[in-house]
């Protein structure tokens, strides 16, 4: 679990004293580390009674190309700079290059926070 308080330490890198204990509201929830595969979106109810979908899988991505925005098929995920090892697990986060029917894109959405894929086509250099 991620702990969303307060830093520890300063930006001068001196130690902060606890003012209190930490709350269970501040405690984040398991990642969602959203796979290439048939759609499968989960619902989740977070603070105010407020929801969010979810990715759990997901097999199309919406593409931005010079013409408009194209609806795709993920094939797969080329590389990954958050983590080595989501390419081979096929896990697609912010950031990520994939490999879709329209070419190459880079994934702009957070699909673990969104429930979507969106992408940018990227220009072959």
């Amino acid at each position: 679990m991620k702990f969303q308080g307060r830093s520890r330490t300063k930006r001068t890198g001196g130690r902060r004293r606890p003012i209190r204990k930490k709350r269970k509201h501040e405690l984040g929830r398991q990642a969602t580390e959203t796979r290439v595969g048939d759609a499968k979106l989960k619902v989740v109810e977070t603070m105010g009674g407020n929801t969010k979908v979810r990715a759990i899988q997901q097999d199309t991505a919406n593409v931005a190309t010079a013409d408009g925005v194209v609806s795709a098929t993920i094939e797969g995920v080329t590389s990954n700079d958050a983590n080595p090892n989501y390419v081979r697990r096929n896990i697609v986060t912010r950031g990520a290059i994939i490999e879709t029917s329209e070419g190459t894109a880079r994934v702009t959405s957070r699909p673990g926070q969104d429930g979507q894929v969106n992408a940018v086509l990227l220009d072959d250099e």
